[in-house]
């Protein structure tokens, strides 16, 4: 049985007797491609979900972009294993699971976004580099010291169903995925470059393990963690352009905008983060019915409540609420982080300086892609 790339026990068993566990799924990365089985889910966690990039050209069919939270996290985690950056992974909110690796040449993987508690075999598992995993190995995340998200890659990249121009989950959505234990999750071919870091890692952890202490089994190079470039302040800071509606607002009420800081509400998903105001609720000068309207992730609408609602990756395609911000691209990762309880305050930023901020982490994504692909073991 397959169900969007999450397999049986059943399933699992039979592969593995008939050996066609490298079976064609026709799935997530493509069609055709050879797929494996990579883990087995002892233990799913908190919230454990299927994420890439997100869809594109699907909005004027109603259907959400989608897509990691944080997907600066997501391509990192995928560029070092040697994957192309929109490759589907595992994406943890507050808290991870425990995976038993079932390849039987182990896999190569890399962890990035939040700070987790992570470790294989008991041993910690080393973040923001890529990390040979030995077969049989148990990979256990626990909650996430600071921020919200981290993102779990392989390479290959994780098996999931074929979805119109993307495999990412996001309730209410029909492709929403839970797992459960028993489950098991599938990678796809890795890349060549990926195929000799994992046969130069494990021949490593070999020779760790024969000497019986710590198994050298990350690699040397480790990424920059460049969703934790923000503006400066205390608790986190999105930078913003104001929104259509923010002519509506009072001069006291722009003043308290840009100056308070503002509390994460526990009622906050991937659709949108709820922040709360520490006094008085921020409401428009004149509030009039408007139509529902385009909406994409970054804008902060103002429901009637008058606590500010930033749109998330998973947010919905159109709204009836005014919008009195937009937090610029390059910051959604920092939002993607927040958690309940965290102090969030918005920075006014130009049009332009929004644009070539977004443009400087493009260039730092491909300075750090054309960086990896040169990467070699020395033989």
């Amino acid at each position: 049985m397959v169900r969007g790339g999450i397999f049986s026990v059943k399933f699992l068993s039979s592969t593995y007797r008939a050996e066609q566990s490298r079976a064609k799924l026709g799935s997530g990365g493509g069609k055709g491609r050879m797929w494996k089985i990579a883990f087995h889910v002892l233990h799913p966690g908190m919230m454990m979900e299927l994420q890439d990039l997100g869809r594109s050209g699907r909005r004027s069919q109603g259907m959400p972009a989608g897509g990691a939270m944080d997907a600066i996290a997501l391509q990192t985690a995928n560029l070092l294993c040697g994957n192309e950056r929109g490759a589907v992974a595992l994406e943890l909110t507050l808290s991870g699971p425990q995976l038993r690796v079932e390849a039987p040449e182990g896999l190569l993987a890399a962890l990035c976004g939040a700070d987790m508690e992570a470790a294989v075999d008991g041993w910690p598992l080393p973040t923001w580099r890529a990390v040979y995993l030995p077969a049989g190995s148990i990979v256990a995340i626990g909650r996430a010291r600071s921020g919200c998200r981290a993102y779990l890659a392989v390479a290959g990249g994780v098996g999931g169903l074929s979805e119109p121009g993307g495999v990412s989950a996001g309730p209410p959505a029909a492709v929403a995925r839970r797992f459960a234990a028993g489950d098991a999750l599938a990678c796809g071919e890795p890349s060549a470059r990926a195929a000799a870091w994992t046969a130069a890692l494990a021949q490593r952890a070999a020779i760790g393990a024969s000497g019986g202490g710590l198994c050298p089994a990350a690699a040397p190079w480790l990424a920059p963690r460049l969703m934790a470039r923000g503006a400066a302040g205390p608790g986190t800071v999105l930078r913003a352009v104001p929104g259509a509606a923010y002519g509506q607002l009072s001069e006291a009420a722009r003043m308290r905008l840009w100056r308070e800081r503002l509390t994460a509400s526990p009622v906050s998903d991937r659709m949108g983060v709820r922040l709360q105001p520490d006094g008085p609720p921020i409401m428009l000068e004149h509030r009039a019915d408007i139509l529902s309207h385009g909406v994409l992730p970054g804008a902060v609408q103002l429901p009637p409540g008058g606590a500010p609602v930033v749109l998330g990756a998973g947010c919905q395609t159109t709204g009836g609420y005014p919008v009195i911000l937009h937090v610029v691209s390059a910051d959604m990762p920092l939002l993607a982080q927040v958690r309940p309880g965290d102090k969030v305050r918005f920075a006014s930023v130009e049009l332009e300086e929004a644009q070539q901020l977004q443009l400087q982490q493009e260039r730092e994504l491909n300075l750090l892609d054309a960086a990896l692909r040169l990467k070699v073991f020395p033989s």
